[in-house]
């Protein structure tokens, strides 16, 4: 029966593809292959067993040997661990049953084991160990409390490995679960190995069911001359900047507090993984203090604090000249005299972007252009956002929408921090009326440098013909209401 027992076994672990099922069977081999050798060991040296003529009929003596009861419960073992393991687990698949996880399949081998030797084998196997229970009982009470919390865990599946989880005071993504313990990995890369019987004890949070994408919120304060309406669309065009917040679920903004010193507003939106919950907070703090500064909405400074240091407003004559200078290297406004130029650097507002922001996105309505003051933008176009153009300090851009109102031809985003100039629409319209003719130099000078973008736009995805100068002017003029 032992040979036809380890034969039958090693034809099973040969045929699955169940990595499982060949890792479990090694341990019915193993016992079914010491079965053979003690049996054989034992019918060569009868004395071993008490007493019994060699290879002849077992004796009254040789049956109520306290080794036989060792030996059959040897082969007991493995024949439930052969049973369980087949039939539980698929067989030409390497794939675990759900609901019935290692540590579920061990604990119903050892179960069935101690039925087994509960009501089957003799007394004096009995006897021995119900005192090596006691015994060891005491000795591994954590041990053992460790292993049924185990059981527990695997069984309810609060988690499963790689979902993201908060226990108690530790966090971390589940790497493995054991009889004794639950391995987390955290985000500085460590391992933390809590015992199953605090997780059975705590509360769990687990950052990736029912499902994957985790909401995060973040609080930031605002003057209270700044109106809600006007925070919260900053807030809004912050975490569309920000990567790693995703756009369904769509984030949101909440008036939360009035407080001391200022209206505290909450930012509420989804990442797509709990572990980079650090950055996407990162992100969006950053694009907040951004578009803040863009729209000139303060983050006061608590009301208690008093700061007696003067600070230093900028010089407006050389914030104006450095305008002047930047409008001056713009070539649609190489026709225009010193004064009209003057007059159009005043008339900018100067606008700051941080890097990877977008500052006009293709498609979008738009009415200005923009100069680049300080730092560099790249042009993207097309679905795939493929790179065309790189503009430097100096550069402009957004000029057909400007003229004509036409939408975005391309995305503009910064690469650094980026300084960009203004010119709304109605400055060109107030501009037009005064000046028409050095309105239409600027249209002609627009077509022309519109011909030749147009070039690389083609070569990059197809993109029309730009319209001649006669209509293009036309639907300048139009536009700016121009006689």
């Amino acid at each position: 029966m032992g040979v036809a027992a380890l034969a039958a076994t090693l034809f099973v672990w040969t045929l699955t593809l169940n990595r499982l099922v060949k890792r479990k069977l090694r341990l019915s081999i193993f016992l079914f292959a010491a079965y053979v050798a003690f049996h054989v060991a034992l019918l060569l040296r009868p004395e071993l067993a008490g007493a019994g003529p060699l290879l002849g009929t077992p004796t009254a003596a040789d049956l109520a040997s306290p080794i036989r009861p060792f030996e059959r419960l040897v082969f007991s073992a493995a024949l439930i661990n052969l049973l369980v393991i087949t039939l539980i687990n698929p067989f030409r698949r390497d794939h675990v049953r759900e609901g019935f996880p290692a540590i579920v399949q061990d604990a119903i081998v050892i179960g069935l084991l101690l039925l087994v030797g509960t009501f089957v084998f003799r007394e004096e196997l009995l006897t021995t160990s119900a005192v090596g229970a006691v015994v060891v009982g005491f000795a591994l009470q954590d041990t053992l409390g460790n292993a049924f919390a185990g059981l527990a865990i695997q069984s309810e599946k609060p988690f499963n490995v790689g979902h993201w989880i908060r226990v108690g005071e530790f966090e971390g993504r589940v790497a493995e679960v054991t009889w004794r313990a639950t391995k987390l990995r955290t985000k500085s890369g460590n391992f933390i190995i809590v015992p199953n019987n605090i997780i059975a004890k705590e509360a769990i949070t687990n950052y990736s069911e029912p499902a994957v994408p985790t909401r995060l919120e973040l609080e930031v304060g605002a003057s209270y001359s700044a109106s809600p309406p006007a925070v919260k669309a900053a807030m809004h065009e912050a975490m569309s900047q920000a990567g790693l917040v995703l756009k369904t679920p769509a984030p949101d903004v909440l008036l939360v507090a009035f407080d001391a010193s200022s209206m505290n507003y909450r930012a509420r939106f989804w990442v797509e993984d709990y572990e980079h919950d650090e950055e996407a907070r990162d992100q969006v703090r950053v694009a907040i203090h951004y578009a803040f500064a863009r729209r000139g909405i303060e983050i006061p400074y608590p009301i208690q604090v008093e700061y007696s240091r003067d600070w230093a407003a900028p010089d407006a004559a050389t914030l104006q000249r450095e305008r002047e200078r930047m409008v001056a290297g713009v070539d649609l406004f190489a026709t225009l005299t010193d004064q009209q130029r003057t007059g159009i650097a005043q008339a900018t507002v100067t606008r700051t972007f941080g890097s990877g922001e977008a500052i006009v996105r293709q498609g979008e309505p738009g009415q200005s252009m923009y100069v680049v003051s300080s730092g560099q933008v790249v042009v993207l176009v097309g679905p795939d956002r493929r790179e065309v153009a790189t503009i430097e300090a100096g550069g402009y851009f957004g000029e057909m929408s400007l003229l004509t109102g036409e939408p975005r031809s391309a995305t503009v985003v910064a690469r650094g921090e980026t300084v960009v100039l203004e010119l709304d629409v109605e400055l060109f319209r107030k501009f037009g009326q005064d000046s028409p003719h050095a309105v239409e130099q600027i249209g002609l000078a627009a077509a022309a440098r519109r011909a030749e973008l147009d070039r690389v736009k083609i070569a990059a995805q197809g993109a029309a013909v730009a319209d001649a100068p006669a209509t293009f002017l036309a639907r300048m003029k139009k536009f700016l209401r121009l006689r």
